[in-house]
């Protein structure tokens, strides 16, 4: 679990009112636990109705799509230098800055990871394509711009290790199409989810990291993990518990450490920061106390970092 220290460029400081109210509000969410370190003594946790699914906005006609499909197995070098693409790419891509080792347009930190390290572009099922990069010397950056030609939908994405005190490594989706600033993984696109997967394999992109979304507003949004990593089908063997807990526990403090990080930054696409602020480093020590050891533990470490998650979020928007 990775968090972050020091002085913040875009916060201010945390006052004595401040941090005891964050206290209270911890010390409220982990009054119930320590029943919660008994696995039989947990309260069952109700089933959540499916979220509905993003909308995406102005959707791109199908007949200026229709040439991606020209560039399969080509690379992505090639496909910047059509004219068609680069329009395509810049209708998806946010008009913001971005931190990316500097503050530079969006577009620009694309454009550097398109063109950096390419992988064969990926037409799949004669609808969805991937233009995407696995790999570059600097920060670790890669990223992809992803498309469904029958939708018109375009989504492009950055990964890299920040050194700027963010919380790293890092992956933020993209898309002018969206509007909303809530958002879960599960609301994208099933198809899109399936090849960010793969390119995540492919690429070498952790399989949990925090994760954000850039609307077309510019501004920067946590990207909240709903995966569940220890649900698998009917006739597959269960993965190992321990693991699979373990992956589970890592994705809600990712989202901790975004929320936290956007609340204090104003959610600005090229925030930088040295932080974590002895309000939240509290509440870390309050949570596993509470929590304690034993084969409760994970459950209880996932269930109040989601729901300080939640509050953190809430605040922001009131």
């Amino acid at each position: 679990m990775r968090f972050f220290s020091g002085s913040l460029r875009k916060s201010k400081p945390v006052s004595v009112l401040f941090l005891a109210a964050q206290l209270l509000i911890a010390a409220s969410l982990l009054l119930p636990i320590s029943v919660a370190q008994q696995p039989g003594n947990a309260p069952p946790t109700p089933p959540q109705p499916p979220l509905p699914p993003a909308v995406f906005q102005n959707p791109i006609p199908g007949n200026q799509l229709a040439f991606l499909s020209g560039f399969a197995g080509k690379m992505p070098k090639e496909a910047m230098k059509d004219k068609r693409f680069r329009n395509l790419w810049k209708l998806a891509t946010p008009r913001t800055t971005y931190h990316y080792g500097r503050d530079m347009p969006l577009t620009e930190t694309s454009e550097t990871l398109l063109t950096s390290d390419g992988l064969p572009i990926d037409v799949r099922d004669g609808r969805y394509v991937m233009v995407a990069s696995h790999g570059g010397s600097y920060l670790r950056g890669r990223g992809f711009i992803w498309f469904d030609m029958r939708e018109g939908i375009a989504l492009g994405g950055v990964f890299f290790s920040p050194v700027n005190g963010e919380p790293t490594p890092t992956l933020a989706i993209f898309s002018r199409q969206l509007s909303q600033t809530s958002l879960f993984m599960g609301q994208l696109p099933a198809a899109f989810a399936q090849d960010l997967a793969q390119w995540e394999l492919i690429a070498n992109v952790p399989i949990v990291s925090p994760r954000y979304f850039i609307p077309d507003n510019g501004k920067k949004y946590v990207l909240l993990h709903d995966e569940d990593y220890c649900a698998h089908p009917e006739d597959a063997p269960a993965p190992p518990q321990d693991q699979c807990q373990e992956l589970n526990a890592e994705a809600a403090d990712a989202d901790l450490n975004a929320a936290y990080f956007m609340r204090e930054t104003g959610n600005a696409a090229d925030a930088t920061a040295w932080m974590l602020g002895s309000d939240q480093v509290a509440w870390i020590s309050l949570r596993d106390q509470s929590c304690g050891i034993g084969p409760g533990r994970l459950p209880c470490r996932i269930r109040i970092t989601r729901e300080r998650t939640r509050v953190i979020l809430r605040d922001r928007r009131n």
